[in-house]
């Protein structure tokens, strides 16, 4: 089978920093779905682990998003049969979805969305599981059965984390749901993707959010974290802030008069550390498949590419690199 792989740690700018293989099918184990991929997407993990990879002993396929064909099953597993079309993220433990099959544990998978395309599917998985991980099982922001009046901040609300959670939080709250943004059109974008307030990051957030009338948020999800004592000063008593990105230094102090909570958000934990709640992640795609089917959850694709190759790998790398992407770059097979 084809794949694209990586070789070590080399910059995007190097044409050999992704190369095309050639792999053998790999076997379902009893939990596992052997699925033919049809579209995957590119994510800020993919550089991350592109860049931390040292030396290698042979290629290392990365990708973790994607839209199949379920192919096989494994003895164990109940719920899928082959031709199911399912979507699903991944786990870094194993090769990722930049080939034309991969194997995925079938407590991380669902039936995809009927409504969206193969390409619009594939750019949801990875942002929506780390969106709802943050908002419904951290922050508590509410469910899809019970709204709440909880105000909710999106600190980086144009990426692809920001772009699924803007949606989600709208889908759960009642209360004012804002954005950062610092470009016209980034601001645009979240304000499509449902916000109902933007405020730019580079500038001082607390007279913003004066501004928009907001006491102070319930909930903030940050793709980059700002210094910890200005966001102490525009979250709510008691309020949780959850980072996606990594930081050498926070001040924890900054949050302690208010009784904050910091949580760290990896998607990858429950499978990596095979909790007991692993089929949590399965059960949260279904949801988020039947919130796309009602209208409520919208496809974040913003740029698609056809074809699987070591070039057009290294192309959306480069957009993702170059830190002005809006939503997700699609390549499909």
């Amino acid at each position: 089978m084809h794949a694209v792989a990586i070789t070590g740690p080399l910059p995007v700018s190097d044409p050999e920093c992704f190369v095309d293989v050639d792999l053998p099918v790999p076997e379902p184990g009893p939990h596992d779905l052997l699925v033919e991929v049809q579209a995957v997407s590119v994510n800020p993990i993919d550089v991350k682990l592109r860049k931390g990879a040292g030396t290698l002993s042979h290629p290392r396929v990365l990708g973790f998003d994607a839209a199949s064909v379920v192919r096989a099953v494994g003895s164990e597993v109940n719920g899928f049969s082959a031709g199911d079309k399912v979507w699903h993220s991944g786990n870094r433990d194993r090769p990722g979805t930049y080939s034309q099959f991969t194997l995925v544990d079938s407590q991380i998978v669902s039936k995809r969305p009927s409504s969206l395309s193969i390409a619009e599917a594939a750019s949801l998985p990875l942002t929506a599981l780390t969106s709802w991980e943050a908002l419904i099982d951290h922050i508590r922001l509410g469910t899809l059965e019970e709204r709440t009046d909880k105000a909710f901040l999106m600190i980086g609300g144009a990426g692809g984390v920001g772009s699924a959670a803007i949606q989600l939080a709208c889908a759960i709250t009642n209360g004012p749901v804002v954005a950062t943004s610092s470009r016209p059109e980034s601001a645009q974008w979240c304000q499509n993707m449902g916000a109902t307030g933007i405020i730019n990051h580079r500038e001082p957030l607390a007279p913003q959010v004066k501004d928009l009338g907001i006491a102070g948020f319930d909930g903030v999800l940050s793709a980059y974290t700002p210094p910890a004592s200005a966001l102490a000063e525009i979250i709510a008593p008691f309020g949780h802030l959850v980072m996606i990105d990594g930081t050498d230094s926070f001040d924890l102090m900054a949050f302690k008069s208010k009784s904050l909570t910091v949580t760290s958000e990896s998607m990858f934990s429950r499978l990596q550390f095979r909790t007991a709640d692993v089929a949590e992640q399965g059960r949260a795609l279904a949801n988020i498949a039947d919130l796309v089917d009602k209208g409520q959850i919208r496809p974040t694709m913003t740029r698609h590419i056809e074809g699987l190759t070591a070039q057009h790998v290294r192309e959306a790398t480069a957009a993702i690199e170059s830190g002005a992407m809006i939503g997700k770059v699609v390549i499909t097979l």
